[in-house]
């Protein structure tokens, strides 16, 4: 031991204050590096291990310093080997608490920190954008559409077998329509039905499949009403042609799994799903909706695991559900609340259906990733589809592409020539409202949605936007000075109020879950309408102070009618099958004398014709009605007007003098298209 090390040594124990670092773990720490290597430096390197001891001002920071300045010296000469390089490298000043060495360490780790930490959060990012679906890519992106046929007006319903090679599709002329067949193609396709089932369309439904084997077309048909249970049942023919057979009693929709099981819905309030296993004893009951909640177009996931369905109210508030065969798992897939139907699997995760947007428009092509969860529209143009099936390995699809239009028409009711019959009024409009001097209606102009009035043949806009979905018809107040409506936009339901030329629009509420129609209280201080309430419509009296509503039928109730003296209202109960009843209510919501009533699906509308005692009702099957007059007293029904048959009625009114109503026609052409895509 040299003399410094005698008397530093010497110093330390007299003054008994310094600290002794003897411990080559702190010395190992220092360096970043494990004992047995700092013991080995110093046997070969002559590193200045034990030069430890130091006066109490600063001996850590001297001791550092000295170890630094014996690495940078090291470290110079290792580089002065490598390239030949004869430059001394000075050494810092002793006492000096950081060398450029360790400043430039410290940067390096400071970056290299960065570096990584740049790294995770593109990572996270990269998980993130997958996750929330702006990675998606369409399913149909560089698939093949084929015009397949051009039979007639109201191309529909289109079905495929599962191998892909047959089609069945319904097509004709006028109202009635027959289901038409064969192999896939640009070709002849064959009338399998010759006029023999009128009622075989419900757009609610999917009314044609093929059996699993694929040598049936399936049909979904309705016997009278369709108020009992027997009235619907899927028939089948042959793809050949040949004579109608029972195939599902009581029926209304199925699926078969690829292992053959079976699972179909019955028109019993709830739609109540059930799966039929092969060899079992009998069917299992796996889910029912609350009653007046639908539960339509059941498929199979193409791994089994799952049945998928449509589960809402009908017309335009539906989603995406699935449970599992055994009846457990109950899971909502989408959140859209709008009119959907035909959904098909194209793999275990890509469901495509048809829906439309918020603001009414479509129906159009949407595709979801079921575990994701997030809708995409994937179709573009102004066509919209109507129908879709899917092969069982999800490269081939058909589906029927429509051009469809509303226009509004004038009939006469009272003494009107003989043979005379519906007048245009505009060739673009739909859900019309009557005033004294003016015509309330709704119409897209520009891209946008709008609400107009026309007064003594000039139209003029009330209201319009480019995004909001219009809930129901706007109503027009008592006095036409006021019109109040309902809409969906931005994520809110809004009720807005607007003087009828359009000044001072206002917003009464933002907070209420309206269906259907409204209707303005006879003294026009409030409105009542439907409001969605435990999942079921109930119709409520709404003020228009803003203050909260006060409900007024306990029951599932839907579009009310004030009569003309204000004593009670008319309004539809919950859907039974295709049918749905007619009800009334005294002003203070008792239940109110009515005839017993079964209406079809689609003819929720009805109007008072100058009196309380006689209402203006819409009957027919689900294509096609008349207009028939009912008296309130005797329950007795009679033809007030029969239309054209290519005639189809979705909303209309009748003046207060009962001597004219306007209607909104619904039209469309359609057509059959083969979408082909590759296996993914």
């Amino acid at each position: 031991m040299d003399d410094s090390e005698t008397r530093s040594k010497g110093a330390a124990t007299r003054d008994g204050e310094e600290e002794r670092l003897d411990s080559w773990k702190k010395i190992a720490v220092y360096l970043k590096r494990d004992v047995s290597t700092v013991q080995r430096w110093e046997r070969r390197e002559g590193m200045p291990v034990h030069r430890h001891l130091h006066d109490k001002l600063g001996s850590v920071f001297a001791y550092r310093s000295e170890l630094d300045a014996w690495w940078v010296s090291r470290r110079a000469g290792l580089e002065a080997q490598t390239t030949g390089a004869d430059q001394p490298v000075q050494a810092p000043r002793t006492g000096e608490p950081r060398t450029r060495w360790t400043r430039w360490t410290r940067w390096t780790r400071l970056l290299l920190l960065a570096t990584l930490t740049a790294l995770a959060l593109a990572g996270a990012l990269t998980w993130l954008v997958r996750e929330r679906g702006d990675s998606w890519r369409s399913p149909l992106a560089n698939a093949r559409f084929t015009r397949l046929s051009d039979l007639g007006n109201a191309e529909q319903a289109a079905a495929l077998s599962r191998d892909g090679r047959q089609v069945a599709f319904l097509a004709g002329q006028g109202a009635q329509l027959d289901v038409w067949g064969g192999e896939v193609g640009p070709g002849h396709y064959r009338n399998l039905t010759g006029g023999a089932l009128p009622n075989i369309v419900n757009p609610a439904l999917r009314v044609l499949d093929f059996s699993a084997d694929g040598t049936l077309v399936t049909l979904w048909t309705r016997r009278a009403d369709g108020s009992r249970p027997e009235d619907v049942s899927v028939l089948a023919v042959p793809v050949d042609g040949g004579p109608l057979r029972p195939y599902l009693p009581a029926a209304a929709e199925f699926a078969w799994s690829r292992d053959r099981r079976l699972v179909y819905h019955t028109t019993a309030p709830g739609d109540p799903l059930f799966v039929r296993a092969p060899g079992a004893s009998e069917d299992h009951r796996i889910y029912v909706a609350p009653a007046g909640v639908h539960c339509h177009f059941p498929l199979w996931s193409p791994d089994d695991a799952y049945i998928y369905f449509l589960r809402g109210l009908p017309p335009d508030d539906w989603d995406i559900w699935r449970v599992r065969p055994s009846g457990e798992a109950l899971e909502q897939i989408t959140a859209q609340k709008t009119r959907m139907s035909y959904p098909v699997m194209l793999d275990p995760r890509t469901l495509v259906y048809l829906a439309t947007d918020e603001d009414g428009s479509g129906p159009w092509m949407y595709a979801v990733d079921v575990d994701r969860r997030v809708p995409h529209r994937i179709s573009t143009g102004l066509e919209s589809y109507t129908s879709l099936a899917a092969s069982a390995d999800g490269t081939r699809l058909v589906t029927t592409i429509a051009t469809a239009r509303t226009s509004l028409w004038q009939l006469s009711l009272g003494q009107a020539p003989a043979g005379a019959g519906p007048a245009l009024v505009a060739e673009n409009g739909r859900s019309p409202r009557m005033g004294r001097d003016l015509l309330l209606y709704v119409a897209w102009q520009r891209g946008r949605l709008g609400i107009w009035t026309l007064r003594q043949g000039a139209a003029r806009e009330l209201w319009s936007s480019a995004h909001a979905r219009l809930i129901g018809s706007p109503a027009l107040s008592p006095d036409g000075s006021s019109v109040a409506f309902f809409v969906r936009e931005d994520d809110r339901s809004r009720l807005y109020l607007v003087d009828s030329d359009g000044s001072h629009p206002r917003v009464v509420t933002e907070s209420l879950a309206l269906r259907g129609n409204l209707a303005w209280a006879p003294d026009g201080r409030s409105l009542v309408s439907a409001i969605v309430h435990d999942g079921e419509p109930h119709v409520m009296r709404i003020p228009l102070n803003g203050d909260a509503p006060l409900p007024l039928i306990a029951e599932y109730s839907l579009d009310p009618v004030w009569s003309p003296d204000g004593q009670f209202l008319v309004y539809s109960g919950a859907d039974v099958g295709t049918t749905f009843p007619l009800r009334a209510a005294a002003a203070d919501g008792r239940p109110y004398p009515l005839p017993s009533v079964m209406l079809t699906r689609g003819a929720r509308r009805v109007a008072f014709l100058r009196n309380p005692g006689q209402l203006v009702i819409l009957r027919g099957d689900i294509g096609h009605k008349d207009l028939w007059l009912l008296d309130l007293g005797t329950g007795a029904q009679r033809l007030l007007a029969q239309l054209p048959p290519d005639f189809s009625i979705g909303d209309f009114d009748i003046s207060a003098d009962g001597t004219e109503m306007v209607f909104d026609r619904q039209q469309s052409s359609s057509y059959l298209a083969l979408i082909e895509r590759s296996p993914q």
